[in-house]
């Protein structure tokens, strides 16, 4: 059986795990949560033509062992210190059903479930708490951070741009440059952005004449990929990745992009 390195040149190019996944080596743990998750909607078996799946399962397994070692202290402080893993560890050599794996990790939902969660998070202490963990992450930046945080929305930028004021004031985080400093210019084309999907999205529920069924998402992602199949994999990471329920530790969420810019 090929060793965990190999085999990640093989299928992605790269021996890196940290480029196989598409993020920082200094990416937290949600961060690389969300790595996994918008590079796993590439090559998902489910999401390839017939002839492809065989590949695309072996790059699947990849992936979800690459998650395993990172996502595990030991095995991220082992490969980052000597630039190998434990091919013999549990972690990696078990026998583990990835495709269940995935979905423990990001559970289908329901346009329901969206909105219900939606009511109980928006200006909870979990949000602040992600908030915060987004600005540390990408330093400042608000466009990976509205990416970054579950359900934020154009109208919600000025609440989050307070809550991170408020805790640069009380000295919790650092004032980074890119956010003190941040152009008009580049405000202006997030929200020119935000609100183009937000029409382009309605426009395609009337298309098909989507409602708020629980079939509804899936519908929505399916038809997208039909129709613009080279813009299927921002798009998915954005509808599903930013729609998942997260397993929560310690008040801290591992969050889903919107869409995989880092």
């Amino acid at each position: 059986m090929p060793k965990l390195l190999e085999s990640c040149e093989r299928h992605f190019g790269s021996s890196d795990l940290y480029s196989v996944l598409g993020v920082r080596k200094t990416a937290g743990e949600a961060e690389v949560r969300r790595g996994y998750h918008k590079t796993s909607l590439k090559v998902h078996p489910d999401r390839v033509a017939e002839e492809d799946k065989e590949e695309a399962t072996l790059k699947f397994q990849v992936l979800g062992k690459v998650y395993s070692v990172l996502s595990d202290k030991e095995q991220r402080a082992l490969y980052d210190e000597q630039g190998i893993v434990d091919d013999e560890s549990d972690t990696i050599s078990q026998d583990r059903n990835w495709e269940e794996y995935w979905r423990l990790l990001f559970k289908k939902i329901t346009v329901e479930d969206i909105k219900a969660y939606e009511e109980k998070y928006k200006g909870s202490e979990e949000e602040r708490a992600d908030i915060i963990q987004a600005y540390l992450d990408f330093e400042g930046d608000m466009d990976n951070i509205m990416e970054s945080v579950i359900l934020a929305g154009v109208d919600d930028e000025p609440r989050m741009k307070d809550i991170i004021q408020k805790a640069i004031k009380k000295k919790e985080v650092p004032a980074y440059d890119t956010f003190v400093k941040e152009s008009k210019r580049k405000r202006d084309q997030r929200k020119k952005r935000a609100h183009e999907e937000a029409a382009e999205a309605e426009e395609m529920k009337r298309e098909i004449g989507l409602g708020d069924g629980e079939d509804d998402l899936k519908a929505l992602i399916q038809k997208r990929r039909q129709d613009r199949e080279k813009e299927v994999d921002s798009f998915m990471a954005q509808l599903e990745a930013k729609y998942c329920n997260n397993t929560k530790k310690g008040g801290k969420k591992s969050t889903a992009p919107k869409k995989g810019k880092k």
